[in-house]
Parts: structure tokens; sequence; C-alpha cells
């Protein structure tokens, strides 16, 4: 790998096995690698063939149980030990049929983008470097992608988990300045308050017990039948809280629920949060995608409303793990946050500490990978247009998943959503909903287990569900029909081996 500066010139060959951490021979390296991207490809082009996903056996449990190495072995041998190991055990979510959890799928050219980051071994908290420009031209892209205010700033971190924690924390600088709860701490302040429905990610939860709120003040708000926030619920805590003397800082609304997605009214949350004086955080963990969509964007028109937002590129936008984005509205409100200071981490007028931005001062990581360029490479590689035909792709197959599910007799749609998720289930007259519950629960499992699909599941209103969250770029219509083929085929098996009995029961 060259770059297209010259650089000095050095004429001697370096010596073989210069380092014990270095190859002893680089033309074996070579041979390798080639080898490796060769079977890269062959992985991509034949997922389809082989399971979703498959149980650890017990001699591979033990072999990755093994002690720690202390002698060197060949390359090829542990590359053989990897094919052989952990390769054929994924969790599966690069294969068309996993719509478990929110998982993106991966992009090849995102792994390729991988390699070349963690062969360059950039870190990006601060420095003038290419990696870090690079970084600089991500986040502004996706400012402009989600049409968010050029003022505003943003950075790359390992997930929405993240976000979440720094969001908040700029949330609390910006709303309780007074207190300078960075050097004080909050012993002098009011007691702050957080509000988000009851259907808001637990990685929500973590963050204000980091933070000091504390869980018991993270006031979680009922939803309505579709499972948004309950407005007038919202603002009578809000109002309730202020009259008992304590601090309201940060409202959080859902761009697509884990559950169901479904999406909070942005416009609502928007004109309350002015009003009372909040900062609005949206978690678009993958909900926020579908912004790139015209036809799906009246629903999210309020999103670049909000004072920061987060969303997972390696969810909706397929990259493979780990990258995601926090945005905010105001200028330098991330630097007010986390910006510190030291000697050995000051700027210089030129040279490699030089450049203006550091990302360092806008969360929490001072050592940071690479994680633009992958990105880059893929919105250089397919364009935005490419990444919102597969996020309609994906709207439109479970649309079709719905429409199959309401057609048979034998299933039923528990909850649908205007982006990505349906839930369902299998249903028989006269079952109980713990008899329902427990066949739905086998069907999954057999589903699993034999490798023909992966959903997950949850519980709504006490019924377990086949759940689907379709981020998958890699899916197509038929794997819809395949999945509500095998259900119906699995529950049809399950009865005629009796596992419901015939006595009357509550129904569904």
């Amino acid at each position: 790998m060259t770059g297209d500066q010259p650089g000095p010139q050095h004429t001697e060959t370096p010596p073989r096995a210069a380092s014990p951490l270095e190859p002893e021979d680089w033309e074996e390296f070579r041979a390798l690698g080639k080898q490796i991207i060769d079977d890269v490809v062959d992985h991509f082009a034949g997922i389809r063939e082989r399971p979703v996903w498959q149980p650890v056996p017990d001699e591979v449990r033990s072999a990755l149980g093994s002690g720690l190495p202390t002698g060197a072995r060949p390359m090829t041998a542990v590359y053989e030990e990897f094919r052989s190991l952990i390769l054929p055990y994924p969790r599966g979510n690069t294969h068309p049929r996993f719509w478990g959890w929110v998982n993106g799928s991966g992009l090849p050219v995102a792994a390729y983008a991988d390699l070349l980051a963690s062969a360059m071994n950039a870190t990006l908290g601060a420095g003038e470097n290419a990696a870090m420009l690079v970084e600089e031209q991500v986040v502004t892209w996706l400012q402009q992608a989600f049409d968010w205010p050029e003022t505003g700033s943003g950075l790359l971190t390992s997930g929405c988990s993240m976000g979440q924690i720094i969001a908040l924390a700029a949330a609390r600088q910006s709303r309780a300045a007074e207190w300078n709860i960075r050097h004080a701490g909050a012993r002098e302040a009011p007691q702050l308050t957080v509000y988000g429905s009851t259907e808001t990610h637990h990685s929500f939860e973590k963050a204000v017990e980091l933070l000091g709120i504390g869980r018991a003040f993270f006031r979680t708000i009922p939803v309505d039948p579709d499972f948004r926030i309950d407005v007038p619920a919202l603002r009578r805590a809000i109002h309730k809280d202020r009259a008992e003397g304590l601090r309201p800082v940060c409202l959080v609304g859902n761009v697509g629920t884990v559950n169901t997605g479904a999406v909070d009214p942005l416009d609502d949350l928007a004109d309350i949060a002015r009003e009372e004086d909040l900062w609005l955080h949206l978690d678009g963990a993958f909900g926020a995608f579908a912004y790139l969509l015209p036809e799906r964007r009246p629903l999210l028109a309020a999103l670049n409303r909000a004072d920061s937002l987060v969303f997972d590129l390696h969810k909706w936008f397929y990259l493979p793990f780990d990258v995601s984005c926090v945005l905010v509205r105001e200028p330098g409100a991330l630097e007010d946050t986390f910006s510190s200071h030291a000697d050995y981490i000051s700027r210089t007028p030129d040279g490699p500490a030089s450049n203006p931005v550091a990302f360092a001062d806008r969360g929490i990581e001072q050592s940071r990978r690479f994680r633009a360029l992958k990105v880059w490479f893929a919105l250089r590689t397919h364009g935005l247009d490419g990444f919102a035909r597969s996020i309609a792709g994906n709207i439109d197959q479970v649309a079709h998943l719905t429409r199959l599910v309401d057609a048979s007799p034998r299933l039923e749609t528990v909850s649908r959503s205007p982006l990505n998720i349906a839930c369902f289930r299998y249903v028989r007259p006269g079952a109980r909903l713990d008899e329902l519950n427990a066949l739905n629960q086998e069907i999954l499992s057999r589903l699993q287990l034999r490798g023909l699909a992966v959903p997950s599941h949850t519980l709504i209103d006490g019924k377990f569900v086949i759940r689907v969250a379709n981020t998958n770029h890699r899916t197509v219509r038929s794997d819809m029909d395949f999945l509500v083929d095998q259900v119906v085929s699995l529950g049809d098996g399950l009865l005629k081996d009796g596992m419901l009995d015939d006595g009357e029961g509550e129904g569904h």
C-alpha cells in the first residue's frame, strides 16, 4: 500500500524478521492475504447457500476456551483455525434471512475499507492527517443527508449507546449550565429530570445512571395504541416535576422504537421542548434513515428540529460493526461538554498536532479507530441514492410480509409500522394465551436452530410474537414468502404432533 506523495528513498532491503512481530517472509504473507481476500469474496458470494445460524458444537467451544498461547505458530495454521472454528458459526446477520433484533448486514466494500483502516492504524482523537479530514467530511455528509444545520457538529461513535451518553451529557451542560456541573458536580444543582416513552431503548437508562441523574428521574411516559408517546401525559409529567422543584432538562423522542418501529410525534415533541426549554434528543438508531426517502419524509419532517440525533450506520445503513453517529445543533455544544486540556495533547502552529478539530473534545474517547473510512468508501461507491433504494426495498418487503400474514387464516399481525418492523404470530382458535406463547416460541426456536431464518421475538400485550426487523440489503421479497411458509408449516406440524390440547381456552 503506497501513497501518492514521495517519501524518503531507501534502497536497502529490510532484514528478514526485523521484529519477532513482523512476518518472517513477506511473500508468504502476501500469498496468505490473497487467499484471505479470495475466501472473503467466496463467503459473500455464497451466503445464501449456508445456514443462517447454527449452534457452536462442544468441541469448538472447548477449542475456543483453550489457554493462553506462549509460543509462535505459522500464520497459515492460525488462519485455518479461524476457518474451521470461527467462520462457520456467525451471528448470522450477513445472511439474507436474518431479521433479528436490529443488526446490519455488512457491505462488502466496507469490509475492504476496514482492512485498509486497520493497515493505516490511525487514531482519530486529534491531529493533522487525512484520516481526521475523512471523518470531518463524513460527518458533514451525514449532516447534509438529514438536512441538519450547517452550524451543528458531530462525531462517529461505537454505537447509539455511547451516543445517548454523549447527547445527554451535552443536554445537561446546556440546560443546567448555571450550576457548572462539570466542575462542581451535581451536589449544588436541583434534581434533573429526563422524559421518554415506555418504549425508549434501555441504553438511555444506562445514560441517566452513568451521568448521575438516576433511573428514578427518567420519567417513562405511557404510549398510545400505536406505541407513540402520550403527549398530554408528557405535558402533565413535566408540569408536575416543575411544581415539585425539580429541573426538567431533556426530552427523548423515538424515531423507530425497537419493539414495533413506532415513530413518536416529532413536531409535537419539538414544540414542547421549545416551550419548556428542554433539550430534544432523538434516538434514530435505525429509523432515522427513512428520512432519506421522499415518501417517508413527512413522518420524520421534524427530525432536524432536534437538539441532538443519534443513528447507527451499522444498522439500516448496512455497514459492518461498529460505526454510529451523534449530531448536535448548538455550535460548540460538544466541546463545551467534553473538551479538556493537557500539555501533551496541545496544538502546535503546524505539523502533525496542528489540526483545529479535535474529536476527542467532542466525546469521551481519546483513542478512536478510523471508523469513518468504511462510511467514506461506501458512500463514494454506492452514493446516497443506492442506500435509499435498499432502504425502500426493506420497507416494501416488510409490507409484503404483513400482507401475507393478513391473508393467512393461521397467522395474526400483532403490530405493524410505517418502517421496517412487523410482529406476528401463529394462532389457533380457542387456544389460551400461554399455549399460543409456547407454540410460537417453539416455532421460532425451530426456525433458528435449523438455520432457516432468524427473526427475533418480543412480548406485546403479553403475547410472544415473532419479530422481523428488516435492516438487510440482501433480503428479497421471496425471503418473506419463505418465512411465512415455514412458520405455517412448523406450526401445523406442532399441532399435528399434539403440542396443544383440544380443550376450550380463552381465545387469542
